[in-house]
């Protein structure tokens, strides 16, 4: 796909997945992410313009995972799941994430299972 993006918003978009996909790595086995994008028409999703073609990014894991109750919580300021002795951080990465994401007029979605890792969709408009 070929977007028009801020450049420097993008680069902490990766910076802020990719680095939550290997801190939330497993311990019982060595970190895999797969990033991948393709086209994907709006008519396919309710919440987006029926009209216009976005590139769908992913960016999936093996990590640790999380319950699928978290999904929306995970993208709120200072919110963490686990605790601050467990694994460091400050809590704000996938907000900003989410806050880059809306900035560029697109739409972020999560998919988490405990002990298998997570996936990240994020959808932006091409133009």
């Amino acid at each position: 796909c070929t977007i028009p993006v801020q450049r420097f918003q993008i680069v902490q978009l990766f910076q802020n997945l990719i680095g939550n996909s290997l801190k939330y790595s497993s311990p019982d086995r060595p970190p895999h992410i797969h990033v991948s994008s393709a086209s994907h028409s709006g008519s396919k999703n309710p919440l987006m313009d029926s009209d216009t073609i976005y590139c769908r990014i992913s960016v999936q894991d093996n990590g640790i995972g999380f319950d699928p109750a978290y999904a929306e919580k995970i993208f709120e300021v200072f919110q963490r799941l686990h605790g601050k002795t467990e694994y460091s951080g400050t809590g704000i990465g996938l907000a900003i994430v989410r806050k880059i994401v809306e900035n560029h007029n697109g739409f972020i979605s999560v998919k988490g299972e405990v002990d298998k890792g997570a996936e990240f969709l994020v959808f932006l408009p091409v133009k």
